[in-house]
């Protein structure tokens, strides 16, 4: 009898052994990166907190997350002591490390690690403007599509108003033969004149007439100016750089500097690396030193174009997707997996890797994964280079160009208005009668209005 109470007392503990971390409440270490855990105010959320959450849902445990202390993922150090997350996990200060944590051969001898919950490898992050030089620079790059486009509309609109203002005042028709030498054809060659630095004669004779010139002169000169200005200085910085699309031509370029995390696994790549490529890549970040404390600074680093950031290429598309100006590279190096990190002989990462299994078959990693990682950028004027020039750098001189049109428009009919006011008092009828004729006679190509009477006159 007492035998057979041993036995079931037994399988009563065998049984309940997924579940008898549900005694005791876990301690769970994270570290803060976009986007497997962030702050919410006073909580944390993100990929990894999820995980968790379904995990414990699963296996039917409690657990509490704090971030690890030291801000590090787990390092072996010159005295053989680990950092970071593992470290903690190692001290028996956490159950367990739930991050991004890369599965090293090193951690594994140290720590017991799950079945990956993603798999990833190493890229570099680097502005747009460095990695496609040379598809960049050309006679159209110094402005944007938009400037372009306005510059075009600038241009039909001015030389139409020439047109107009050539059209309504009176200073601008010729005396002697009634005609009047500023076509339509003619307007828009007078333009481009000016544009090109050259000139077309003749020029306008009335007040309204040279206003509209010397506008049109002043936003021609200094459009050319900011345009050659800009296409000097991307000019300079193509030369300065070349394009880089891959590890090699990183490693081949001293223009413009390179880095990774200190401590990380990334650098621990290159460290034991063989390949010639990779080590003369290490041996640039251990001489300048151009190791970056966490993916946030190594992020705004390349967001200024005088750094390339190298980190796991799952962390960097999210930088790609919040930040339009940044492009991570096609190639993928070392391929390598994220798993969760406990003490080694721990009972619980058995049934830790049978839940991520879970989760993989099921869909629920894949929506964790569409959950936090946004497609697309999210600010879209981001994506326009920094160095070429738009309408918002330029909308000054397009502002001057408008008022100039419209001061030279009412200033010609105001000319004009003058002359019908005279013209009305000499034949004794109405300003408006005077004006209307005075118009048609404009509009219809035809001579300047001449006396009633004295066509008459001629007629006989």
């Amino acid at each position: 009898m007492d035998g057979f109470m041993v036995v079931c007392l037994c399988l009563t503990a065998l049984i309940s052994t997924p579940h008898s971390t549900s005694a005791k409440e876990l301690s769970i270490t994270t570290i803060k990166q976009d986007p497997y855990t962030m702050s919410r105010g006073s909580e944390l959320e993100g990929y990894c907190i999820d995980l968790i959450s379904e995990i414990s849902r699963k296996l039917g445990f409690s657990y509490k997350v704090h971030l690890v202390k030291d801000d590090h993922y787990g390092a072996l150090d010159a005295s053989g002591s680990w950092s970071g997350m593992i470290g903690e996990v190692m001290r028996g200060e956490a159950d367990l490390a739930v991050a991004p944590l890369t599965i090293t051969a090193s951690r594994e001898r140290a720590v017991d690690m799950s079945t990956p919950f993603m798999q990833t490898g190493l890229s570099f992050l680097l502005r747009k403007d460095v990695a496609f030089e040379e598809h960049r620079l050309g006679f159209t790059s110094p402005f944007s599509v938009e400037m372009w486009v306005g510059v075009l509309i600038a241009f039909l609109l001015t030389g139409f108003c020439v047109f107009l203002v050539a059209r309504i005042s009176p200073r601008e028709w010729e005396s002697e033969t009634g005609g009047h030498s500023f076509t339509l054809v003619h307007s828009f060659w007078y333009i481009t004149g000016a544009l090109t630095l050259q000139g077309a004669g003749p020029h306008p004779k009335a007040l309204s007439g040279r206003l509209v010139s010397a506008v049109w002169w002043v936003f021609a000169i200094l459009l050319l100016v900011f345009y050659f200005a800009n296409f000097s200085h991307m000019q300079h910085d193509d030369n300065k750089h070349a394009s880089i699309k891959n590890f090699e031509d990183l490693s081949h370029q001293d223009g413009i500097d390179y880095g990774t995390l200190e401590g990380g696994s990334s650098k621990a790549f290159f460290k034991s690396s063989n390949n010639p490529v990779y080590r003369r890549i290490y041996q640039h970040m251990e001489r300048h030193k151009s190791y970056v404390a966490s993916m946030e600074e190594g992020i705004a680093r390349a967001q200024q174009g005088t750094y390339i950031f190298i980190g796991e290429a799952v962390s960097l598309d999210l930088a790609v997707a919040r930040h339009c100006t940044l492009t991570r590279s096609e190639e993928i190096v070392a391929m390598r997996a994220y798993a969760i990190a406990g003490p080694l002989d721990s009972p619980l990462m058995k049934n830790l890797t049978v839940a991520i299994l879970q989760l993989s078959e099921s869909g629920e990693l894949t929506y964790l994964r569409d959950k936090w990682w946004p497609t697309s950028c999210m600010g879209v004027e981001e994506s326009h280079s920094e160095n070429t020039l738009g309408l918002r750098n330029l909308q000054g001189l397009f502002i001057l160009l408008g008022l100039g049109l419209g001061l030279g428009l009412l200033i010609a009919l105001l000319e004009l208005l003058a002359k019908a006011r005279g013209l009305a008092k000499e034949g004794k009828k109405s300003c408006c009668s005077a004006l209307s004729t005075e118009l048609a006679q404009r509009f219809r190509g035809g001579p300047e209005s001449a006396d009633p009477e004295s066509s008459d006159k001629s007629k006989a």
